[in-house]
């Protein structure tokens, strides 16, 4: 962890995955979020200069995760209690045939059963390797009914100056435009670049799409996900937001992965597992 961060962050509030080479994760167990990702010594992840890290409130930057909804919520709290819940350490960082995994874990209690009468068990496991990190979420209903949310991995990323910034394979998908009174557009651009306030949320994406920046890109894998959100405050936004540099929209891009136009169903005893692979390729 670098000495900024360290100096940031109480060491009880962090779990460590240490891959060597330069290559590691910094998750915080307020909402299980990942603050940092190293590969090969480059940052990858965005995290606000002025992110809330003492678990107030959910972290602005990183990989926050969303459930059980995405958005406003008339129950609670927007994009729901998980990034806004301390997490437990359900297996601590192994490496294994040079991949290190680390498991967290969340569980309905008194607080959540208030807002939603639900019994569960999250199970968030993250593997890192040398040029990846996958991160996957685990749904399991451990109550006698079915329930439905919405789940989505928030992930804000680094880049050196979001006018040169670009996201691949988005060609052709319907999105709603929640900038635009959350009216349907088709996307016809191979590279969506993001000059204002996006927040668009593309249907029905396909197993890849690419963040693309001068200095390298981010491939993101997304299994049993079926959206991906494209977000950027820009200026104005930015301005409002308590836990956001006024110029920080810059040096960012959110490309999130998720299932979020349309509830999931969950059975009684049911588990379901969403996953992305960030994958980083460097620039020759």
């Amino acid at each position: 962890m670098d000495t900024d961060l360290a100096a940031r962050v109480q060491e009880s509030d962090v779990v460590l995955l240490d891959g060597g080479e330069g290559t590691s994760v910094v998750v915080h167990l307020h909402g299980a979020t990942a603050l940092s990702w190293k590969c090969g010594g480059r940052e990858i992840l965005f995290l606000s200069k002025q992110a809330v890290l003492d678990s107030s409130k959910a972290i602005r930057g990183g990989i926050p995760l969303v459930f059980p909804q995405f958005g406003p919520w008339t129950c609670g709290p927007q994009h729901g209690f998980a990034r806004n819940k301390r997490w437990s350490v359900d297996s601590q960082p192994q490496m294994e045939n040079g991949t290190v995994k680390c498991s967290l874990a969340l569980t309905d209690d008194e607080d959540t059963r208030k807002v939603w009468n639900y019994q569960f068990k999250l199970v968030y496991t993250l593997e890192l390797t040398t040029s990846s990190l996958s991160t996957r979420l685990t749904v399991h209903n451990t109550g006698g009914e079915s329930f439905t949310f919405t789940t989505l991995m928030h992930s804000y990323f680094l880049t050196p100056d979001i006018s040169t910034t670009s996201v691949r394979g988005l060609k052709g998908l319907t999105y709603t435009d929640k900038v635009q009174d959350g009216k349907d557009f088709q996307e016809d651009r191979d590279d969506v670049t993001i000059p204002e306030n996006y927040d668009r949320v593309y249907q029905k994406c396909p197993s890849t799409v690419t963040m693309d920046c001068s200095s390298h890109t981010v491939s993101v894998n997304l299994s049993n996900f079926t959206d991906v959100v494209v977000w950027n405050p820009w200026s104005e936004k930015a301005k409002t937001m308590s836990d956001f540099g006024n110029e920080e929209y810059k040096t960012m891009v959110c490309v999130e992965a998720g299932s979020v136009s349309s509830p999931v169903e969950i059975a009684a005893g049911q588990q379901l597992s969403f996953q992305q692979t960030l994958k980083v390729h460097a620039k020759l």
